[in-house]
Formats: structure tokens, sequence, C-alpha cells
């Protein structure tokens, strides 16, 4: 079953085309990794996805909503109910303590203050950080404040969580370690999408999406699993 499926997506900006008719599904429960060099479209399909952006033309189904049909108020509850997002610097609030910053994940999702704090903690839990709860961010290194920002991002129990360069802004054991969660996170069933320019992390992903000048240019879905792991692992040596 498809929790996300676009269907010739186009996103132009004045005469620029951002998204020249992108197609892609992505099943419950996928890791996949949507892979390009800068200017190939992907942070433009992450915005469209995450609903932070609606397109020029085409359509996108999230958990089988219409998303094209929706109010701006009916977008943000999709986006409390489905989408975790987390980006390469990390936006934490620098003095809030780990469960504060996590508890923000719940802000929009009508639950009670004690409530976000316990859920909070299990969020935390999840991704290895219980010993850190009341830690403030310039308390813990750059991968652990990585991990409050994912945990920030799936307390709410997202269906699909979007991740922009996890890994950009860490260094190889702690990119290594996120990645780690990421996976954990995925075999507990959350659907995955990592959005990077990172070759190697690309080919180490079960699933790889590869988009050049805003369009999809290989899926490994598609039946060139092999050709295109082997292109992309090419390319990061």
């Amino acid at each position: 079953m498809s929790v996300l499926a676009l269907r010739d997506v186009v996103k132009t900006y004045g005469d620029v085309g951002a998204l020249r008719g992108v197609t892609l599904d992505v099943a419950d429960g996928e890791l996949v990794a949507v892979v390009g060099p800068s200017g190939s479209g992907k942070s433009t399909m992450l915005n469209i996805i995450g609903t932070l952006d609606r397109p020029t033309s085409g359509t996108l189904h999230i958990a089988g909503d219409d998303v094209g049909t929706m109010r701006d108020d009916e977008l943000s509850a999709l986006r409390a109910l489905h989408i975790g997002f987390v980006f390469q610097h990390f936006h934490l609030q620098p003095g809030a303590t780990a469960a504060e910053n996590v508890a923000d994940g719940l802000l929009y999702a009508d639950v009670a203050r004690r409530v976000r704090r316990r859920r909070a903690v299990e969020a935390l839990e999840r991704v290895g950080l219980g010993h850190r709860v009341d830690h403030l961010p310039n308390q813990l290194s750059g991968g652990e404040q990585q991990r409050v920002a994912i945990a920030r991002a799936i307390v709410g129990d997202p269906t699909i969580l979007l991740a922009d360069e996890p890994t950009g802004a860490l260094d190889t054991a702690s990119g290594t370690a996120i990645l780690e969660v990421l996976r954990e996170l995925n075999s507990a069933g959350t659907t995955v999408l990592v959005i990077t320019h990172d070759l190697e992390l690309a080919a180490s992903l079960p699933r790889q999406v590869r988009m050049r000048d805003g369009l999809v240019e290989q899926d490994s879905a598609g039946g060139d699993a092999a050709e295109l792991a082997a292109a992309i692992a090419g390319g990061a040596r």
C-alpha cells in the first residue's frame, strides 16, 4: 500500500522549473534515499511531500488523502498526524532541555502538558538519550543534538519521517550512529525518506531514487536496483 504517491508533480518559480513532472510511490514501511546534486529538485520535493509548499500542478496523496483538496488548517492537522521532519541543522531551543525541545513537537497536537513530557521522555529513550532528558543543547554533542531532533520528529508517532541531510553537519562516527537510529525507527514501522547528496549513505539504504534537473532519473524500485546501487556506490568512491 502506498503511503505516499506523487503523480506528474510540477513546481515552478517564475520561469524556473524546480520539478518537471515527478511521479513517485513509497510504500508503507519503506526506507528510501532520495539522492541528487544541488539543484536536482530533491529539496523542493521534500517541501511538497511535507506539505510546506504546494505543487504548481499534479497530485500528492499522503496516507490516502488528496493533499490538493485540503485547506491550510487541514494541512496543518495532516502534518501533525502523519509527518515528522529532521533537518541538517538541529533547530533546538538553546534554553530548553532535551525533553522540553522534544515536547515542542506536540504543541499543535492538543496534548496535555504532563502527557507531552512523558511522551518526550519515551521518544528520547527510543533514540538512546533516556539519560540526557534534562540536558541543555550546549551540554550535548552534535550527534546527541541530532538525536534530540529525531526524537522531536517522532514524538507524535508520524507515518512518514522526512530526514533532510540528517548527517550533513556531523562527523563520520556520529553520522553512522544517526543512520542506525533511522534504520531502527524504520524497522519499528516508520516510513523514512532520507534526502541527501551523500552517495555513500544513499547506496547503503534499501531503495535509491536519483533525481536530476527536476525529474526522477532512476529508481531502484523500478527493476534497476543493482545497476543504480552500483552506480551510486561507484560515484561515492
